[in-house]
């Protein structure tokens, strides 16, 4: 049977090319100790003008924030999130007082995304000066609508069907779950989530927009929560591996019929 590699620890396949992938959105975030001065326009000018031949609009964005202590729930005041993005809006970085993130909705290739990344996280060494990063992840979104959820069975393997194996297939609304793996030898950790949503339901409405129809959803997640030195080589190499991670799970996930059905090339 095809697709018998181990995603958590064999090497991973080659990458293969798909021109209609149903990839809906590619993020890396790169979190540090909180640098107040973000918030400040004057502050962030050199950063976006080390970006700007890229991401030439700018958006200041306010996000409301919770702390839930003891006696429950309180707000605290917005947080400034700054977007830069590219004329044709498919791409997109995120400045805020505690991380920073590139994401796209047009992913082309592993090594134009880690590419990319590393730019933005040189331009953030040079001018915002972190020092310390918190976390690095890099999570990849892929989204199975009609009319190919009637094939679901044929594009991903019997292990990431669960109940849609079943005889109460047409009756589940709502199916998804949720596992963690701790990679071997390292401090990473890989979030898999999986499943399918109604028709205008989403499983985190900040990556992964409502359609009209039922749709099957892959969600992956790779993370290091360890303090470390923020170090653009360093974290551009961990973030490659990371997509290489990923891209592993995944091919084990789907089958070579998804791969045909998403006109993959080699």
């Amino acid at each position: 049977m095809a697709n018998e590699h181990n995603p958590i620890t064999d090497s991973p396949p080659e990458e293969i090319s798909l021109k209609d992938a149903p990839l809906v959105r590619v993020i890396a975030q790169v979190r540090f100790p909180v640098i107040a001065s973000i918030e400040r326009r004057d502050f962030i000018g050199p950063f976006q003008e080390a970006i700007r031949s890229t991401y030439p609009i700018l958006r200041q964005e306010k996000a409301m924030g919770v702390v839930v202590g003891p006696q429950g729930g309180a707000a605290v005041p917005p947080e400034t999130i700054w977007r830069f993005l590219e004329e044709a809006g498919h791409w997109r970085v995120s400045l805020a007082p505690n991380f920073v993130a590139l994401e796209t909705l047009s992913y082309t290739s592993r090594s134009d995304f880690i590419e990319r990344f590393k730019t933005v996280a040189e331009a953030v060494n040079e001018h915002i000066e972190p020092r310390i990063v918190a976390r690095l992840g890099v999570r990849y979104i892929d989204r199975i609508t009609d009319p190919h959820m009637d094939d679901i069975e044929k594009l991903v393997r019997k292990e990431m069907l669960g109940i849609l194996a079943s005889p109460m297939v047409e009756h589940v609304q709502h199916s998804l779950t949720e596992t963690i793996f701790a990679l071997p030898d390292s401090e990473n950790k890989l979030l898999a989530r999986w499943g399918c949503v109604p028709p205008k339901g989403t499983v985190d409405p900040n990556a992964i927009e409502p359609v009209d129809q039922k749709s099957w959803i892959l969600d992956l997640d790779m993370f290091n929560d360890q303090q470390r030195q923020f170090a653009p080589d360093a974290l551009a190499a961990e973030a490659q591996a990371f997509t290489e991670r990923l891209y592993a799970f995944f091919r084990w996930a789907v089958t070579d019929e998804f791969l045909k059905r998403y006109e993959g090339e080699t």
